[in-house]
Order: structure tokens, then sequence, then C-alpha cells
């Protein structure tokens, strides 16, 4: 269920950072990039699947580069960062959003 997700995003239209490059992160991708929530999801790095969906954007952040990831998350003003792999949440990601006020799931 991605009700959670409607908690962070409101009542407003958002973009969302999805960060991994597997098959899971693109099916977490699509699905909320289905939501009438959600405007545009952008996937750091993403992978092929995600490359050829419409809205929905890949970027050359590697899902290791917190700070490249924050600076995504900033400078593409997305309202929630959605991570799949752990790796990120043990290098930190999770409290490097907090500390700039983007929420991270």
């Amino acid at each position: 269920s991605f009700n959670i997700v409607a908690k962070f995003l409101g009542l407003n239209m958002a973009d969302v950072l999805v960060v991994g490059g597997g098959g899971r992160e693109h099916a977490i991708a699509v699905k909320l990039r289905d939501s009438p929530k959600v405007k545009h999801v952008f996937c750091a790095p993403g992978n092929g699947g995600t490359m050829a969906e419409e809205n929905m954007t890949n970027l050359t952040v590697s899902d290791g580069d917190v700070e490249g990831l924050v600076k995504a998350a900033q400078d593409h003003k997305v309202s929630l960062v959605f991570v799949g792999p752990e790796a990120p949440l043990c290098a930190g990601l999770a409290d490097a959003c907090a500390a700039v006020g983007v929420p991270c799931f």
C-alpha cells in the first residue's frame, strides 16, 4: 500500500526521487508515477526500463552517492525520496535528507 506515500505528498501533485536501479525500483517507480498525486518520478540511477517510461527521468547519480542524491532531491525539488536498496540507507541517506527537510522512505 502506498498510503504512507500519500501522507508525504499531500494534496498537490509532486515529484518523487526513487533511489536504485533494479527491477524492484522500476516497479516502485511505475506505481508511484501512476499515482494521481505524483507528477514526475526521477530515478537515480534508474535503468533501461525506467529510461523508456513516460513521466520518468533517469539521473546520472549513483545510488551510493549520498551527497549527490541529496543535491538531486534539492535541485529537482522532490517532495519524497523513496529508497530501494539498503546500502544508501546504511550510508546515511535518510539522515542527510532529513537534515535538508526532504522526507525519505
